[in-house]
């Protein structure tokens, strides 16, 4: 399955698991082996390219402001596009600018996606039935992709995608790993650094730090 073929399913499941007046939202960043790739829960109606009449990128985190602070505090974003980010409003996006901001995002070779594509209104929980709906397609994206490393957010993405219960405070700096068509990808549970879990967002930016020092940089 392509990725173009994984768009078309998940736009069809948007309207199962999602809000049928919202766009599915996708993945975006470095498409060919990217060093890292971060998986999020699943997008909110804050994510402007939700929106019916949004004509660009459907990528994660366009229209929003907090996110970014994690990739500036890891030394992977460009200064005067995160300062751009957080002047102007969410409904100011362009896709223009959406594009800008996600060649930034390719340049440092990330890759962001979510686990679950379906855009809810709000950030209510989904359940972990819904997010093994769209387990094998995230599988197939990351086989497509390709990436070096992959970093899980939060306990319910973590255990969902390696398949056992995770507490990511019990296993910080912990490698995991996940085989998707016989090869074996490289994984770390970090503690969700936007919403409920702004707090953690320290041990978050310390987590990945070390990834790219003592995992990547060999």
């Amino acid at each position: 399955m392509t990725l173009n073929k994984l768009n078309e399913k998940y736009d069809e499941m948007q309207y199962k698991y999602g809000d049928p007046k919202l766009k599915s939202i996708f993945y975006g960043g470095c498409m060919e082996a990217p060093d890292i790739c971060f998986v999020f829960m699943n997008p909110t109606g804050k994510n402007i390219a939700s929106y019916p009449e949004w004509t660009g990128i459907r990528a994660p985190w366009v229209g929003t402001k907090n996110i970014w602070d994690l990739f500036v505090a890891i030394g992977k974003f460009n200064e005067e596009v995160y300062q751009e980010i957080k002047r102007i409003k969410p409904k100011d996006w362009t896709s223009d600018f959406a594009d800008q901001v996600y060649s930034e995002v390719s340049r440092n070779r990330i890759f962001l996606t979510n686990l679950g594509k379906c855009t809810q209104t709000d950030a209510k929980l989904i359940s972990n039935k819904i997010y093994h709906e769209y387990l094998s397609l995230l599988e197939r994206e990351i086989e497509i992709i390709n990436p070096k490393v992959i970093v899980l957010f939060g306990n319910q993405v973590s255990s969902v995608f390696l398949n056992q219960n995770i507490s990511v405070s019990q296993c910080r700096k912990k490698q995991f790993e996940k085989v998707i068509n016989g090869k074996t990808y490289r994984c770390f549970p970090i503690f969700y650094p936007i919403g409920n879990g702004r707090a953690n967002i320290g041990k978050s930016i310390e987590d990945i730090k070390w990834i790219y020092n003592n995992i990547l940089s060999k």
